[in-house]
């Protein structure tokens, strides 16, 4: 080749895969542009200089192109992107007077190149089904995110930065699910992102594995990226969630570690001197590190490998400096605190920063223009595919759709109702495991397992094993997964574990009510009649603390009607709902006789005329006071029974129904539930009498245990004789 090789950069080439690793060449007259990889003609470019633009092509009968990759060329534009993210988070949290200033700053080189050459996401359509997730697991850089949403083109004006905090604005100081378009879920408890983006990997390759059709490109074929800190790393759900990511593979699952090496005390070092890279990688992680979390270089050939690492999910260690160009720079004084006018003045100088508050440069609001572009023409690329693959798989798509919607039809209302109850004394868990099946059968999206107590609880499948979540004992990851299927969107998940271990994972469950998710819990051994096992098997004020959390439904039923009827609920709620199941037989208190489950409480069995006395009770304890009140109205007292499985729901009704079922004439009212006590007053009134667990339950035979904490029929009857009969 008799020729000066000409090595030129075409502008106005399409942007390059970035997966792709080599510098390209393309010969313009080769069949379909084919291209040739650095490799093939590495020997003629030894000598060269590569730059954007060779001029001298006179004596070249072909030119051969490099295609520069911008994706991977890094200029001012970008640097002034990273300081725009910094001084807006530094405006923001002054403004505010309240705020975490240093690893919004810290991070910002990563969170730059992550957004802008990585990130797979089109803020004209936030909820496109095939985006790449971000988790900001520590949701205390919430400023990040803000101005990254705001950057990137999500509905998120810049007057809503200035005010970061305020009460009633979209920029709250941690961020949450529903408030601002672009936040996947609420974090800001360490941990929770992290682990709600485990649940979120293994989503999506469950839901691409059944959509996908043989011979054609995968239908969703995304990455779930999480940026983390170092106290998450410190956090319990963090080992749980990593050990059980390494061991089913999520190859697309990508974390982001923020190493600064501060925490509010101080150096790290004072208390957190892990290997964490040799831990990640004993869990079956592929890990990686940034020496220079300022070089976007760096971070950026990092994510790219972390992407071709398809078999394992994969740690990018950065290490960054908190409160990046500030003069508290690397202390613990900047982590969670307005930085102060004198600081900010010499921040604004370190980076050369006009004195204007909120400043955004037009050279970076071009630069977001264009990757704004290639977010939305990614989206218009994948809607064109969905609407070809949807063509020729037209029963696949409707299911598609009926999948992200969460409509599940109707044939599970009938699989409930083709469950039998058996006629003798059952445990509602068995029975919850018979409809659990019959209900999965119709409805594909019901995807959980259990804390390794499946065939405990009720939470095996016996018709699918594989479909079964082996969590393993990690109850509180296994709450934050199960966030994270659910916030994924395509599953309707349920977990299950005994009711008194339900405490290593009530973190997860606030935060499934906080962001309004639907996920079932089922908890079985629900009270001291677990027995043998005793005090630290048997739950005793748990119920309480389920009721107690805004947003989540709980249901104890009472017998195997109601059980159903708790199921159908747990089906169609819109937040989650708790459950509570039996280890016990017991019997069906009335065969056929209609339940209002739905009403929260309701009337079971009442008497002729206006009662003088109203019994309530829950669960196991239902059957028990049945015969109890059919002895009071041989007795010649007039009582009213009243099932209550759900105080949420019961409160949720009019206060017209509410009268119906407690009438506020009628003072003399008594629970009887095998809990705490603490919360009955509400219905029974000051008046009112409570047979509950005061203090832990024992071990000993299940009825020997209920003997000795009174619930016994004689100890209820001649309670509710002396409440209406004193002195008799």
């Amino acid at each position: 080749m008799d020729c000066r090789l000409q090595i030129a950069a075409r502008g106005d080439d399409p942007l390059p895969d970035p997966h792709n690793k080599f510098a390209k060449f393309c010969l313009p007259d080769t069949p379909n542009g084919d291209y040739l990889t650095l490799t093939t003609i590495a020997c003629f470019c030894l000598s060269l200089y590569i730059s954007h633009q060779i001029e001298d092509t006179t004596r070249c009968p072909q030119t051969i192109f490099l295609k520069v990759d911008p994706m991977n060329s890094f200029d001012d534009a970008d640097r002034l992107a990273c300081n725009t993210l910094r001084m807006l988070a530094v405006d923001a949290i002054e403004k505010a007077r309240s705020g975490h200033p240093g690893m919004a700053m810290g991070a910002a080189s990563m969170a730059h190149v992550l957004w802008s050459r990585i990130l797979k996401h089109d803020p004209t359509h936030p909820h496109w089904p095939d985006r790449d997730r971000f988790v900001l697991s520590a949701g205390h850089a919430s400023m990040l995110l803000y101005g990254l949403l705001h950057l990137s083109g999500y509905d998120l004006p810049l007057e809503e930065i200035q005010r970061f905090r305020q009460l009633g604005s979209r920029t709250p100081g941690h961020p949450e699910l529903g408030v601002v378009p672009g936040v996947e879920v609420t974090t800001g408890p360490l941990g929770q992102g992290f682990a709600m983006g485990v649940g979120m990997a293994m989503a999506e390759r469950r839901l691409g594995q059944t959509f996908h059709v043989a011979e054609t490109p995968p239908l969703l074929d995304h990455h779930t990226y999480v940026l983390m800190s170092d106290g998450d790393m410190m956090e319990g759900i963090t080992h749980e969630a990593a050990s059980l990511a390494g061991h089913l593979q999520l190859g697309k699952l990508i974390c982001l570690y923020d190493k600064n090496n501060i925490s509010i005390e101080g150096s790290t070092d004072l208390a957190f001197t892990e290997d964490v890279a040799m831990t990640f990688q004993a869990c079956g992680w592929h890990t990686l590190w940034v020496e220079d979390g300022e070089s976007m270089e760096e971070i950026y050939r990092a994510i790219l490998t972390a992407k071709e690492e398809i078999q394992r999910p994969s740690l990018i260690i950065v290490c960054t400096h908190i409160g990046y160009g500030s003069p508290k720079q690397d202390s613990e004084e900047v982590h969670g605190a307005p930085l102060g006018p004198q600081a900010v003045a010499e921040t604004r100088r370190f980076f050369n920063w006009p004195q204007e508050t909120f400043h955004v440069p037009l050279s970076v609001r071009q630069l977001w223009q264009q990757v704004r572009q290639r977010g939305q023409q990614a989206r218009m690329d994948w809607q064109r595919h969905f609407e070809q693959w949807a063509d020729g798989n037209p029963d696949l798509g409707k299911r598609f759709k009926d999948r992200l919607d969460l409509n599940l039809g109707d044939a599970w209302l009938k699989a409930i109702d083709s469950v039998p109850i058996p006629p003798e004394s059952w445990p509602t868990r068995i029975l919850s495991s018979r409809i659990l099946n019959a209900i999965a059968q119709e409805v594909p999206a019901l995807w959980g397992g259990s804390a390794d107590l499946g065939p405990s609880v009720g939470t095996h499948l016996s018709f699918e094993p594989e479909r079964i979540i082996h969590f393993g004992i990690r109850e509180h990851a296994m709450g934050a997964i199960a966030n994270g299927l659910a916030a994924h969107g395509g599953f309707l998940p349920y977990c299950g574990t005994f009711f008194s271990f339900s405490n290593y994972m009530i973190p997860s469950m606030r935060m499934a009510a906080l962001m309004h998710l639907r996920v079932i819990y089922v908890m079985s051994h629900d009270s001291i009649a677990v027995g043998e096992d005793g005090p630290t098997h048997q739950p005793v004020e748990h119920l309480l603390h389920l009721r107690a959390i805004p947003g989540m439904t709980t249901i104890r039923p009472g017998d195997g009607q109601e059980t159903k009827a708790a199921w159908r609920l747990a089906m169609q709620l819109p937040g989650p709902v708790a459950l509570i199941l039996t280890r016990q037989a017991i019997p069906l208190v009335v065969k056929d006789a209609p339940v209002f489950v739905e009403k929260g409480a309701y009337v079971r069995q009442d008497c002729v005329g206006e009662p003088e006395l109203i019994v309530i009770s829950s669960g196991s304890e239902l059957a028990l006071t049945v015969d109890c009140c059919d002895e009071l109205v041989q007795k010649g007292i007039r009582v009213r029974l009243v099932s209550m499985p759900s105080w949420e729901l019961f409160a949720r009704q009019s206060p017209e129904y509410q009268e119906t079922v407690l009438p506020a004439r009628v003072t003399q009212r008594l629970a009887v539930e095998a809990a705490s006590p603490m919360g009955w007053h509400r219905w029974v009134g000051l008046q009112g009498k409570i047979i509950a667990v005061e203090g832990y339950g024992v071990a000993g035979p299940f009825q020997q245990v209920l003997d000795a904490f009174g619930f016994t029929r004689e100890n209820i009857v001649q309670t509710a004789w002396s409440m209406v009969r004193p002195g008799l």
